[in-house]
Protein backbone atom coordinates (compact mmCIF):
# COMPACT_ATOMS: atom_id res chain seq x y z
CA UNK A 1 0.00 0.00 0.00
CA UNK A 2 1.20 3.58 -0.70
CA UNK A 3 1.47 5.64 2.15
CA UNK A 4 -0.45 8.74 1.75
CA UNK A 5 1.59 10.82 3.89
CA UNK A 6 4.98 10.17 4.28
CA UNK A 7 6.85 10.09 7.09
CA UNK A 8 9.75 12.10 4.85
CA UNK A 9 9.80 12.96 1.53
CA UNK A 10 13.62 13.50 0.31
CA UNK A 11 12.32 13.18 -3.42
CA UNK A 12 10.32 16.14 -3.38
CA UNK A 13 13.29 18.20 -0.74
CA UNK A 14 16.02 17.01 -3.90
CA UNK A 15 13.75 17.61 -7.23
CA UNK A 16 13.43 21.19 -7.48
CA UNK A 17 17.33 21.83 -6.41
CA UNK A 18 18.32 19.32 -9.02
CA UNK A 19 19.25 21.65 -11.63
CA UNK A 20 21.37 23.91 -9.20
CA UNK A 21 23.35 20.31 -7.53
CA UNK A 22 24.24 19.44 -11.23
CA UNK A 23 25.76 23.01 -11.36
CA UNK A 24 27.46 22.12 -8.41
CA UNK A 25 28.40 18.91 -9.15
CA UNK A 26 29.77 19.73 -12.23
CA UNK A 27 31.87 22.61 -10.65
CA UNK A 28 33.59 19.78 -8.57
CA UNK A 29 34.18 17.36 -11.26
CA UNK A 30 36.09 20.49 -13.35
CA UNK A 31 38.33 21.43 -10.33
CA UNK A 32 39.03 17.39 -9.66
CA UNK A 33 39.57 18.26 -5.96
CA UNK A 34 36.77 15.42 -4.41
CA UNK A 35 38.42 15.80 -0.35
CA UNK A 36 38.46 18.70 1.06
CA UNK A 37 39.39 21.40 -0.57
CA UNK A 38 37.72 24.95 -1.81
CA UNK A 39 34.70 23.65 -2.15
CA UNK A 40 34.00 22.26 1.51
CA UNK A 41 36.42 26.05 2.69
CA UNK A 42 33.53 27.87 0.77
CA UNK A 43 30.53 25.60 3.07
CA UNK A 44 32.65 26.29 6.07
CA UNK A 45 32.16 29.71 5.72
CA UNK A 46 28.94 30.08 4.86
CA UNK A 47 27.98 27.73 7.87
CA UNK A 48 30.49 29.80 10.19
CA UNK A 49 28.35 33.15 8.85
CA UNK A 50 25.00 31.79 9.73
CA UNK A 51 25.66 30.01 12.91
CA UNK A 52 27.99 32.82 13.85
CA UNK A 53 30.31 30.68 15.09
CA UNK A 54 34.24 31.52 14.49
CA UNK A 55 35.40 27.64 13.78
CA UNK A 56 33.63 25.30 11.78
CA UNK A 57 35.38 22.27 10.25
CA UNK A 58 33.27 19.96 7.50
CA UNK A 59 33.58 16.52 8.40
CA UNK A 60 32.68 12.58 7.59
CA UNK A 61 29.70 12.16 9.92
CA UNK A 62 28.44 13.97 12.69
CA UNK A 63 29.23 10.85 14.79
CA UNK A 64 33.21 11.12 13.54
CA UNK A 65 32.55 15.49 14.41
CA UNK A 66 32.17 14.16 17.63
CA UNK A 67 35.03 11.87 17.83
CA UNK A 68 37.24 14.92 16.74
CA UNK A 69 35.79 16.90 19.51
CA UNK A 70 36.70 14.00 22.28
CA UNK A 71 39.91 13.44 21.08
CA UNK A 72 40.91 17.18 20.22
CA UNK A 73 40.00 17.69 23.84
CA UNK A 74 42.26 14.48 24.86
CA UNK A 75 39.46 12.55 27.12
CA UNK A 76 40.17 8.79 27.26
CA UNK A 77 41.40 6.28 29.31
CA UNK A 78 40.36 6.93 32.92
CA UNK A 79 37.71 9.93 31.89
CA UNK A 80 33.72 10.16 32.33
CA UNK A 81 31.10 11.58 30.55
CA UNK A 82 27.94 12.30 31.50
CA UNK A 83 25.26 12.09 29.15
CA UNK A 84 21.47 11.25 28.75
CA UNK A 85 20.35 7.37 28.08
CA UNK A 86 18.10 9.02 26.22
CA UNK A 87 19.22 9.84 22.50
CA UNK A 88 20.77 7.69 19.42
CA UNK A 89 23.30 5.54 20.38
CA UNK A 90 25.61 7.49 18.90
CA UNK A 91 26.36 9.76 21.66
CA UNK A 92 27.62 7.57 23.86
CA UNK A 93 29.66 5.11 21.76
CA UNK A 94 31.94 8.18 20.67
CA UNK A 95 32.74 8.10 24.59
CA UNK A 96 33.38 4.72 24.59
CA UNK A 97 35.47 4.53 21.05
CA UNK A 98 37.88 7.40 22.51
CA UNK A 99 38.52 4.55 25.94
CA UNK A 100 36.33 6.85 28.54
CA UNK A 101 32.68 5.76 30.15
CA UNK A 102 29.75 7.56 29.46
CA UNK A 103 27.86 8.40 33.06
CA UNK A 104 23.63 8.55 32.15
CA UNK A 105 21.92 10.74 34.14
CA UNK A 106 18.30 10.48 33.42
CA UNK A 107 15.42 13.03 31.43
CA UNK A 108 13.51 15.54 32.53
CA UNK A 109 9.65 14.01 33.46
CA UNK A 110 7.79 16.71 31.21
CA UNK A 111 10.75 16.82 28.21
CA UNK A 112 13.34 14.68 26.44
CA UNK A 113 16.45 16.19 27.26
CA UNK A 114 18.96 15.61 30.27
CA UNK A 115 17.66 16.25 33.74
CA UNK A 116 20.31 19.29 35.03
CA UNK A 117 19.12 18.69 38.04
CA UNK A 118 20.70 15.47 38.69
CA UNK A 119 24.29 16.18 37.08
CA UNK A 120 25.48 16.99 40.27
CA UNK A 121 25.13 14.04 42.02
CA UNK A 122 26.98 12.02 39.35
CA UNK A 123 30.09 14.50 39.09
CA UNK A 124 32.92 12.91 40.50
CA UNK A 125 37.30 13.52 40.07
CA UNK A 126 37.22 11.97 37.36
CA UNK A 127 34.38 13.87 34.99
CA UNK A 128 35.91 15.58 32.29
CA UNK A 129 32.77 17.04 30.14
CA UNK A 130 28.97 17.14 30.01
CA UNK A 131 27.46 15.85 26.84
CA UNK A 132 24.02 18.01 25.95
CA UNK A 133 21.66 16.67 23.35
CA UNK A 134 19.45 19.03 21.74
CA UNK A 135 16.84 16.55 20.69
CA UNK A 136 14.13 16.34 18.10
CA UNK A 137 15.43 19.62 17.33
CA UNK A 138 14.59 21.39 21.04
CA UNK A 139 17.47 23.55 22.38
CA UNK A 140 18.38 21.68 26.20
CA UNK A 141 18.48 23.71 29.22
CA UNK A 142 21.77 25.35 28.13
CA UNK A 143 21.83 28.00 31.32
CA UNK A 144 21.57 25.46 33.98
CA UNK A 145 24.45 23.11 31.78
CA UNK A 146 26.53 25.93 31.62
CA UNK A 147 25.93 26.80 35.30
CA UNK A 148 27.10 23.74 35.65
CA UNK A 149 30.21 23.24 33.71
CA UNK A 150 31.65 26.19 35.02
CA UNK A 151 31.22 25.54 38.37
CA UNK A 152 32.89 22.40 38.56
CA UNK A 153 35.11 23.55 35.40
CA UNK A 154 34.27 20.17 32.98
CA UNK A 155 33.56 21.07 29.66
CA UNK A 156 29.70 21.42 28.18
CA UNK A 157 29.70 19.57 24.73
CA UNK A 158 26.62 20.13 22.82
CA UNK A 159 25.29 17.28 20.56
CA UNK A 160 23.25 19.51 17.98
CA UNK A 161 23.29 17.05 15.39
CA UNK A 162 19.07 17.40 14.87
CA UNK A 163 18.89 21.03 16.01
CA UNK A 164 20.89 23.24 13.11
CA UNK A 165 19.28 26.85 13.57
CA UNK A 166 17.79 26.16 16.93
CA UNK A 167 18.45 29.82 18.75
CA UNK A 168 18.89 30.75 22.49
CA UNK A 169 19.85 33.75 24.13
CA UNK A 170 23.34 32.56 23.90
CA UNK A 171 23.63 31.73 20.69
CA UNK A 172 23.09 28.80 17.92
CA UNK A 173 22.89 25.05 19.68
CA UNK A 174 26.71 23.50 18.84
CA UNK A 175 28.15 27.02 18.89
CA UNK A 176 27.71 27.60 22.93
CA UNK A 177 29.65 25.14 24.92
CA UNK A 178 33.46 24.18 24.54
CA UNK A 179 32.64 22.34 21.23
CA UNK A 180 29.80 20.75 19.44
CA UNK A 181 28.47 19.27 16.53
CA UNK A 182 26.00 19.37 14.03
CA UNK A 183 25.09 15.73 11.10
CA UNK A 184 24.14 16.23 7.87
CA UNK A 185 22.72 12.76 7.35
CA UNK A 186 20.52 12.57 4.11
CA UNK A 187 17.30 12.89 6.70
CA UNK A 188 18.09 16.00 9.01
CA UNK A 189 16.98 19.53 8.41
CA UNK A 190 19.77 20.21 6.30
CA UNK A 191 20.74 16.70 4.51
CA UNK A 192 23.90 15.55 2.27
CA UNK A 193 23.34 13.29 -0.49
CA UNK A 194 25.03 10.76 1.89
CA UNK A 195 26.78 11.02 5.32
CA UNK A 196 28.57 14.59 6.16
CA UNK A 197 28.69 16.41 9.62
CA UNK A 198 30.22 19.63 11.39
CA UNK A 199 32.21 20.17 14.01
CA UNK A 200 32.22 23.60 16.00
CA UNK A 201 34.59 25.61 18.40
CA UNK A 202 34.80 28.76 19.56
CA UNK A 203 38.45 28.22 20.91
CA UNK A 204 41.08 29.17 18.39
CA UNK A 205 43.43 26.36 19.86
CA UNK A 206 41.30 23.54 19.87
CA UNK A 207 40.20 24.45 16.25
CA UNK A 208 43.74 23.77 15.21
CA UNK A 209 43.85 20.40 16.92
CA UNK A 210 40.45 19.27 15.16
CA UNK A 211 41.57 20.08 11.74
CA UNK A 212 44.56 18.49 12.54
CA UNK A 213 42.85 15.31 13.99
CA UNK A 214 40.26 15.38 11.01
CA UNK A 215 43.27 14.77 8.59
CA UNK A 216 44.72 11.67 10.58
CA UNK A 217 46.74 14.67 12.80
CA UNK A 218 48.31 16.03 9.94
CA UNK A 219 50.00 19.44 11.05
CA UNK A 220 51.14 19.32 7.00
CA UNK A 221 52.22 16.72 4.85
CA UNK A 222 53.57 13.44 5.93
CA UNK A 223 54.29 15.46 9.37
CA UNK A 224 51.61 13.83 11.83
CA UNK A 225 51.23 15.52 15.38
CA UNK A 226 48.47 13.48 16.55
CA UNK A 227 46.89 10.48 16.16
CA UNK A 228 43.86 11.26 14.41
CA UNK A 229 41.67 9.87 11.67
CA UNK A 230 40.46 9.91 8.11
CA UNK A 231 37.37 12.31 9.29
CA UNK A 232 37.41 14.66 6.12
CA UNK A 233 34.43 16.04 3.93
CA UNK A 234 33.81 14.80 0.69
CA UNK A 235 33.93 17.97 -1.95
CA UNK A 236 30.43 16.53 -3.51
CA UNK A 237 29.07 16.40 -0.05
CA UNK A 238 29.75 19.81 0.58
CA UNK A 239 28.76 21.09 -3.16
CA UNK A 240 25.26 19.29 -2.33
CA UNK A 241 24.78 21.37 1.27
CA UNK A 242 25.59 24.67 0.27
CA UNK A 243 22.68 24.51 -2.29
CA UNK A 244 20.34 23.27 0.18
CA UNK A 245 21.97 25.98 2.90
CA UNK A 246 20.24 28.42 0.50
CA UNK A 247 16.45 26.96 1.50
CA UNK A 248 17.42 26.28 5.22
CA UNK A 249 15.41 29.15 6.38
CA UNK A 250 12.98 28.33 4.70
CA UNK A 251 12.34 25.02 5.53
CA UNK A 252 12.76 25.41 8.82
CA UNK A 253 9.87 28.16 8.37
CA UNK A 254 7.71 25.40 6.98
CA UNK A 255 8.51 23.12 9.76
CA UNK A 256 7.32 25.70 12.60
CA UNK A 257 4.41 26.23 10.49
CA UNK A 258 3.56 22.64 10.34
CA UNK A 259 4.12 22.53 13.85
CA UNK A 260 2.24 25.03 14.96
CA UNK A 261 -1.17 23.46 13.00
CA UNK A 262 -0.38 20.34 14.82
CA UNK A 263 -0.31 22.00 18.37
CA UNK A 264 -3.27 23.69 17.14
CA UNK A 265 -5.65 20.89 16.00
CA UNK A 266 -4.23 18.75 19.31
CA UNK A 267 -5.52 21.64 21.34
CA UNK A 268 -8.91 21.55 20.04
CA UNK A 269 -9.36 18.10 20.00
CA UNK A 270 -8.81 18.11 23.88
CA UNK A 271 -7.34 14.56 24.36
CA UNK A 272 -6.99 13.18 27.86
CA UNK A 273 -3.18 14.34 28.35
CA UNK A 274 -2.33 11.50 30.75
CA UNK A 275 -2.89 9.20 27.38
CA UNK A 276 -1.65 11.53 24.71
CA UNK A 277 0.54 15.01 24.70
CA UNK A 278 2.01 17.00 22.13
CA UNK A 279 5.57 17.91 22.30
CA UNK A 280 6.15 20.20 24.65
CA UNK A 281 7.91 23.83 24.52
CA UNK A 282 10.16 24.19 27.52
CA UNK A 283 12.39 26.49 26.14
CA UNK A 284 13.41 28.61 23.00
CA UNK A 285 13.39 28.27 19.41
CA UNK A 286 12.75 24.45 18.21
CA UNK A 287 13.47 23.65 14.46
CA UNK A 288 11.45 20.38 15.00
CA UNK A 289 13.67 17.86 13.04
CA UNK A 290 11.28 15.47 14.56
CA UNK A 291 7.33 16.58 15.95
CA UNK A 292 7.46 13.84 18.63
CA UNK A 293 4.28 13.30 20.94
CA UNK A 294 3.85 10.82 23.85
CA UNK A 295 0.94 8.07 23.93
CA UNK A 296 0.46 5.75 26.53
CA UNK A 297 -0.55 3.56 24.00
CA UNK A 298 1.96 4.11 21.40
CA UNK A 299 2.45 1.17 19.68
CA UNK A 300 -1.85 0.61 19.14
CA UNK A 301 -1.65 3.87 18.09
CA UNK A 302 1.35 3.56 15.43
CA UNK A 303 -0.64 0.30 13.94
CA UNK A 304 -3.70 2.45 13.55
CA UNK A 305 -2.16 5.13 11.55
CA UNK A 306 -0.18 2.94 9.45
CA UNK A 307 -3.02 0.87 8.21
CA UNK A 308 -5.11 4.88 6.81
CA UNK A 309 -1.63 5.12 5.20
CA UNK A 310 0.30 7.24 7.86
CA UNK A 311 3.81 6.45 8.32
CA UNK A 312 5.43 6.97 11.63
CA UNK A 313 8.57 6.30 13.33
CA UNK A 314 9.92 5.91 16.84
CA UNK A 315 13.09 7.72 18.62
CA UNK A 316 14.26 5.40 20.35
CA UNK A 317 12.41 2.48 21.28
CA UNK A 318 15.13 1.40 24.06
CA UNK A 319 17.33 3.73 26.29
CA UNK A 320 21.32 3.53 25.81
CA UNK A 321 21.42 1.74 29.34
CA UNK A 322 19.54 -1.14 27.95
CA UNK A 323 21.19 -1.77 24.87
CA UNK A 324 23.25 -4.74 24.98
CA UNK A 325 26.47 -2.56 23.98
CA UNK A 326 26.58 -1.05 27.05
CA UNK A 327 25.67 -4.19 29.32
CA UNK A 328 29.54 -3.65 30.82
CA UNK A 329 27.98 -0.80 32.83
CA UNK A 330 25.99 -2.95 34.82
CA UNK A 331 22.69 -1.06 34.20
CA UNK A 332 19.19 -2.44 34.57
CA UNK A 333 15.54 -1.57 34.18
CA UNK A 334 14.08 1.48 35.66
CA UNK A 335 17.73 2.41 36.60
CA UNK A 336 16.64 5.77 34.67
CA UNK A 337 13.01 5.61 34.74
CA UNK A 338 11.95 8.75 32.59
CA UNK A 339 14.19 7.39 29.62
CA UNK A 340 12.25 4.38 29.85
CA UNK A 341 8.77 5.89 29.56
CA UNK A 342 10.02 8.23 27.46
CA UNK A 343 10.77 4.91 25.06
CA UNK A 344 8.03 3.11 25.86
CA UNK A 345 5.04 6.54 24.65
CA UNK A 346 6.89 8.32 22.17
CA UNK A 347 5.57 8.48 18.26
CA UNK A 348 7.09 10.83 15.83
CA UNK A 349 4.79 12.06 13.18
CA UNK A 350 5.62 13.31 9.67
CA UNK A 351 6.77 16.73 9.44
CA UNK A 352 8.94 17.94 6.42
CA UNK A 353 8.36 20.78 4.30
CA UNK A 354 6.62 19.07 1.45
CA UNK A 355 3.57 17.92 3.86
CA UNK A 356 0.68 20.13 3.69
CA UNK A 357 -2.40 21.48 5.71
CA UNK A 358 -4.35 18.61 4.36
CA UNK A 359 -2.39 15.76 5.50
CA UNK A 360 -1.63 17.12 8.65
CA UNK A 361 -5.37 17.61 9.09
CA UNK A 362 -5.39 13.57 8.27
CA UNK A 363 -3.36 12.79 10.84
CA UNK A 364 -4.68 14.61 13.16
CA UNK A 365 -8.07 13.34 12.40
CA UNK A 366 -6.52 10.09 12.28
CA UNK A 367 -5.66 10.03 16.07
CA UNK A 368 -8.99 11.52 16.92
CA UNK A 369 -10.44 8.35 15.79
CA UNK A 370 -7.97 6.20 17.93
CA UNK A 371 -8.79 8.54 20.66
CA UNK A 372 -12.83 8.57 20.23
CA UNK A 373 -13.02 4.55 19.78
Amino acid sequence: MSLEVPFIDLAWENRALLPEIREAFERVFASNAFVLGPEVEALEAELAKRLNAPSVLGCSSGTDAELIALMALGIGPGDEVITTPFTFVSTATCIVRVGASPVFVDIEPNGFHIDASKITQVIGPRTRAIIAVHLYGQPADIDALLEISQRFQIHLLEDAAQSILANTHRGMTGTIGTAGWISFYPTKNLGAFGDAGLVITRDPDLAKTMKMIRNHGAIERYEHLHVGGNFRMDALQAAVLRVKLRKLEEWTAKRRKLASLYDTFFAELGIDPERFRPPPRLRETHVYHQYVVRSTERDALRLFLAERGIATDIHYPKPLHLQPCFARLGHKPLDFPEAERASREVLALPIHPSLSEAQIERVVSAIADFYRG
